[in-house]
């Protein structure tokens, strides 16, 4: 018997369980009488022709694909094949499972591996332009504040050398300066030596443009640091053409033009004569003692 896989071992189980009729033998073939004459045989029918003007019938469609292959046939003799038959049911659909099982882990890994950067990078706000991003507006160009101050200021303390001080003057044969405010007696401390000197400027050897810039910067660098009492070398005159002074006036004329001198007086001899000026420096940040 020879019969599709399922159905051949469903209909080998039942004839299994039941029990098998007795056959019985078959009958011999009846011989024909011998006085019999033989028939001829009868002649076959010839299909009728169609007429000639009849319309030819219509022929069958081709196939285009190929058939389909038939399921390979099983022969079941014993309960030994059946039992063969069920192993290798059991093992097909076992492997049938294992490949299932297979992919989906494969679908689930390829479906970790793509929503791997998603999860590392957590919860993203959806741009509502595409392909543009909310950059910072440009910040402006930074302005030299400080430069224009630190000009401010060295316009403001730009000494000229066309002031008057003669009008500022104390009338005394020393020609001292004191500040609208500052006692006689200020100058008259000053020229006692009641305030050491802290610093020192001499300005032998240079010229004039050379002597007003290294004054100021000398002057404002005393103040800064919290000097007093200054000493400024400029001079008696004895190696300029007319044996007269050249930085005396001068030095006079540039000192009053400076905020942070309160008072100055010639020196004593000791401290360099009529060479020399002695300057007081007002406090920072205080009234003068």
């Amino acid at each position: 018997m020879s019969l599709p896989g399922h159905t051949a071992l469903r209909l080998a189980l039942e004839r299994a369980r039941a029990p098998q009729a007795v056959r019985p033998p078959p009958a011999p073939p009846l011989a024909p009488p011998a006085s019999a004459p033989p028939l001829p045989p009868s002649p076959v029918p010839r299909p009728p022709r169609p007429a000639a003007d009849a319309a030819p019938a219509p022929r069958k469609p081709r196939r285009s694909s190929a058939p389909l292959p038939r399921r390979a046939s099983v022969r079941v003799t014993d309960l030994q094949d059946l039992a063969a038959i069920a192993r290798h049911l059991r093992a097909e659909q076992a492997r049938l499972e294992a490949e299932e099982k297979a992919r989906r882990e494969a679908a689930a890994r390829r479906e970790a591996e793509r929503q791997q950067f998603s999860r590392a990078v957590g919860p993203v706000t959806r741009l509502r332009e595409r392909n543009l991003a909310r950059l910072r507006p440009p910040l402006p160009p930074p302005l030299p504040v400080q430069h224009a101050l630190d000009e401010q200021r060295v316009l403001q303390e730009s000494i000229s050398d066309d002031f008057d001080v003669s009008t500022l003057l104390d009338t005394d044969d020393q020609l001292s300066f004191r500040r609208p405010g500052i006692g006689v007696e200020v100058t008259r401390r000053l020229r006692a030596g009641h305030w050491s000197i802290q610093r020192q400027l001499d300005l032998h050897g240079l010229r004039v443009d050379e002597a007003r810039e290294a004054l100021g910067a000398f002057i404002r660098t005393a103040h800064k640091n919290g000097i007093r009492c200054v000493r400024v070398v400029h001079g008696k005159g004895l190696g300029s053409p007319g044996k007269s002074p050249v930085l005396k006036s001068r030095v006079q004329r540039w000192l009053v033009q400076k905020h942070e001198v309160l008072a100055f007086v010639q020196a004593r001899p000791v401290d360099g004569g009529a060479g020399a000026l002695l300057v007081l420096l007002q406090p920072v940040g205080g009234r003068p003692r």
